[in-house]
């Protein structure tokens, strides 16, 4: 049995009382216990962020138990392995010995380790007639089997604490791509209410989430996402509710919300005045256009649009559409191509449209061609500005963040 009294370092290593009384508890080592080395290791390695130990110790650990001759570590079979810093640093990939001796002082304070040194500081073994194992000098793997236990609770402990947060990331996923399509979902149905400021505010949250949360932080950003969902959700209920009551189909809806929430109107003819801001545009012929979206949220997603309107800011459609000329022109779009979109799509979406083509200029090849083939899905039906403001809003807000 290689447990016995207190021994103190060699040379000018000092002994601390953190060292005597790991020696100590190794001392109280039930003479039956035993525990699969590897086992164990497997054990360290998760719980090493809790033990205060590092890949590098973790390595040397590793090579230290490949000297030990058993698969379970054992008082009766002895604790201490006295392989030489050469033979050591070959089973630790060639680690540096000054790096060796480092790592093993990490493992000998975090209480993993202890030594056992001989008179002259070497390591080697004494044994008898038999070829018995007597006495050995070296490192005592007593302090990391009398620690099993407490290292098998902390590796449990890492590993649902891992598995907690990892529900809590997917949870937090489906709910944010939720939030996202519910609002993605109210702008193309024009249902009244603030979303670009719904939409800041759910991508704020994730924005405020750290490159790796804690699962309390976790957990906090998704109780407000979640609660943001169901009222994005309650919203979208009543809006059918409203349709339910007012016995129109949802499919076949062709009122319009304006700006008030309670009132609705019939489209107009192409040739008759655009509506107020936030208020959809008319049909036209046997395409009924797509409903313009709020100016702010235009301005939100494509915020490069506004440096081109009066004094470097947009306040309202009729500048916005003022800019969208500008634009047009100088990305060398002709006066036909804008002309044709703002016939099909109405001039407040075709502003919308070269404020989106702006924003993306780097990747689109000819600014032109691109808002002739989206005018002609959008007179075929094909095209919806929704998703393409939303997209932008992602890119460009902070909220274009993976959670966890």
């Amino acid at each position: 049995m290689q447990v016995g009294s207190v021994t103190t370092p060699f040379g000018r290593r000092p002994m601390t009382l953190a060292m005597v009384a790991n020696q100590v508890l190794a001392q109280d080592i039930e003479p039956e216990k035993s525990v699969d080395k590897w086992k164990l290791y497997r054990a360290l390695c998760e719980a090493r962020s809790r033990l205060g130990v590092t890949d590098r110790a973790l390595a040397v650990m590793n090579a230290l138990l490949s000297f030990y001759p058993k698969n379970e570590l054992s008082a009766d079979n002895g604790l201490v392995v006295f392989p030489s810093n050469a033979q050591l640093s070959l089973r630790a990939h060639g680690m540096a010995e000054q790096t060796l001796r480092r790592h093993l002082a990490v493992l000998v304070e975090a209480g993993l380790l202890s030594r056992k040194d001989s008179a002259n500081g070497k390591r080697y073994a004494r044994r008898d007639r038999a070829g018995t194992i007597d006495e050995a000098f070296g490192f005592s793997l007593a302090p990391l089997l009398a620690r099993a236990d407490d290292i098998e609770r902390l590796a449990d402990e890492v590993v649902a604490e891992r598995l907690h947060i990892q529900r809590l990331r997917e949870r937090l996923t489906i709910c944010s791509r939720d939030v996202s399509k519910l609002i993605e979902t109210a702008l193309e149905e024009g249902i009244p209410g603030d979303w670009a400021t719904t939409h800041l505010h759910y991508s704020n949250l994730l924005a405020a989430l750290p490159r790796k949360p804690a699962a309390i932080e976790l957990a906090a950003a998704l109780g407000e996402i979640e609660a943001l969902r169901e009222e994005t959700a309650k919203q979208l209920e009543m809006r059918i509710n409203r349709l339910k009551l007012g016995g129109n189909a949802l499919q076949n809806e062709r009122h319009i919300q304006n700006s008030s929430p309670d009132s609705t109107f019939e489209s107009e003819p192409a040739n008759e005045k655009a509506q107020e801001e936030n208020s959809v545009v008319e049909t036209q012929g046997k395409h009924d256009r797509i409903k313009a979206f709020p100016l702010n949220m235009v301005l939100s997603a494509c915020p490069e649009i506004t440096m081109y309107g009066p004094g470097g800011s947009v306040s309202n459609w009729r500048e916005l559409m003022g800019a969208a000329v500008v634009v047009r022109s100088m990305l060398g779009v002709s006066p036909s191509a804008y002309q044709q979109a703002c016939e099909i799509l109405g001039p407040e979406n075709a502003a919308a449209v070269m404020a989106c083509i702006l924003e993306r200029g780097g990747q689109i090849n000819s600014a032109g061609g691109y808002l002739r083939d989206l005018t002609r899905k959008a007179e075929k039906g094909e095209f919806s500005m929704g998703p393409m403001l939303m997209a932008l809003m992602r890119a460009n807000g902070p909220g274009d963040r993976k959670a966890g």
